[in-house]
């Protein structure tokens, strides 16, 4: 099993919460993650229709015994067990009684919030990061476009599956499954357009009225579908910035998908040579990168931090982090050669900031590290093990 760095967060957390909930995308890790951190508790999965009927007729029986310890998977499955939950929890309120995991964090959310705000921790596992998949890599692996081009999901790394088989048949079963529990889709072939167009729109700001109109479909059934394929961590969004440097700002969120694997799977890029001339290339780089910013602040149970930054002159920083009292501002740029231009809009924005708060990072496709006028220019690699 690969090493997650989640593990120490999910441990703290079951030896402080009497529940504990794990999302993330389907076949992320979450069950093998659950099940092999807390062998001694009981596993029951609500996706096994006979389990889920069994607990359905009689939950409180079902849980009766204070002395188990439960992992219950795909829990969103049953609704209505989170309400049960909170009396149990209440009668017994010992740390890590209950580990629940599950895929649909629309449904997770808004149920915990209801019924089991201050009783549970939240926690999110994405597939694998850079830093998780690295000690596994062979030499020649451990390549910028085969990791993109293949993405972070363990189950087809560790064995040795098909991936553009594995990737269609992923997006069929799991994302059309949940998608369609969700809303009511009458037309699939216009869903399966809708995932191409917001692949076509990785990395740029989100116009959901072109977004519908490609794709005939209204401003708001974009938006609704939109909604649940973040619920299913397919996709995610990126808010502007809000410090304004005495200018106008966009106010637009910029969409990314979570995996690269599936965004090339989405996109027809066949191999990992192809992503690397893709006409795509920077974006591919660059939700790559914010991907793994993500992942890194989730494993240590933290919202990330992260936004862009443009103005309404078309001025634009990839990436702006707030860590503490200083900000970040990086750009990402894929070329393996770096090139002083790279660095102008950080400068132009340094120039507006006009404070000692933000430190400018340029990221690049290569591997080596220097200083350039104040500007941190860093290799990917170096980026992300850091």
């Amino acid at each position: 099993m690969y090493k997650r760095e989640i593990e120490e967060t999910l441990i703290k957390s079951a030896s402080s919460f009497p529940a504990v909930f794990l999302t993330g995308p389907r076949q992320s890790g979450k069950t093998t993650l659950l099940r092999e951190l807390f062998p001694q508790y009981r596993y029951i999965s609500l996706e096994n229709p006979s389990t889920l009927e069994l607990v359905m007729e009689d939950p409180e029986g079902f849980f009766a015994n204070p002395q188990t310890l439960w992992i219950i998977d795909e829990a969103q499955n049953f609704p209505k067990l989170f309400s049960y939950l909170q009396g149990m929890i209440d009668e017994g309120p010992q740390p890590g009684r209950f580990l629940l995991s599950g895929s649909q964090n629309f449904l997770l959310h808004h149920k915990i919030s209801q019924t089991l705000a201050g009783r549970a921790a939240v926690l999110e596992l994405l597939p694998l990061s850079y830093k998780e998949l690295k000690p596994n890599l062979a030499i020649e692996e451990d390549n910028l476009w085969q990791l993109i081009f293949y993405g972070g999901y363990p189950r087809p790394r560790f064995e040795k599956l098909n991936y553009s088989l594995w990737f269609e048949s992923y997006i069929r079963t799991y994302l059309e499954r949940d998608i369609r529990s969700l809303v009511n889709i009458h037309d699939l072939s216009v869903f399966q357009r809708f995932i191409k167009m917001c692949a076509a729109r990785h990395g740029q700001m989100l116009n959901l009225t072109s977004l519908g109109t490609d794709c005939g479909i209204s401003q708001s059934t974009a938006r609704d579908w939109l909604s649940f394929m973040e619920a299913s961590y397919i996709v995610y969004k990126i808010q502007p910035y809000f410090e304004n440097f005495n200018k106008r700002l966009v106010k637009t969120p910029k969409l990314y998908f979570y995996d690269t694997g599936i965004l090339c799977q989405c996109l027809g890029i066949e191999s990992p040579e192809h992503a690397s001339t893709h006409a795509m290339r920077g974006a591919l780089f660059e939700g790559f990168l914010m991907t793994e910013l993500i992942k890194l602040n989730l494993n240590k149970g933290k919202r990330p931090n992260l936004y862009y930054w443009r103005d309404h002159k078309g001025l634009e920083v990839d990436a702006v982090i707030e860590k503490g009292n200083s900000i970040e501002l990086i750009e990402f740029k894929s070329s393996q050669t770096f090139q002083k231009e790279y660095l102008s809009n950080l400068r132009q924005v340094m120039i507006l900031a006009n404070s000692d708060r933000f430190k400018p990072i340029s990221v690049y496709g290569g591997s080596q590290d220097s200083t350039i006028q104040d500007i941190s220019v860093i290799g990917w690699q170096k980026f992300l093990l850091d």
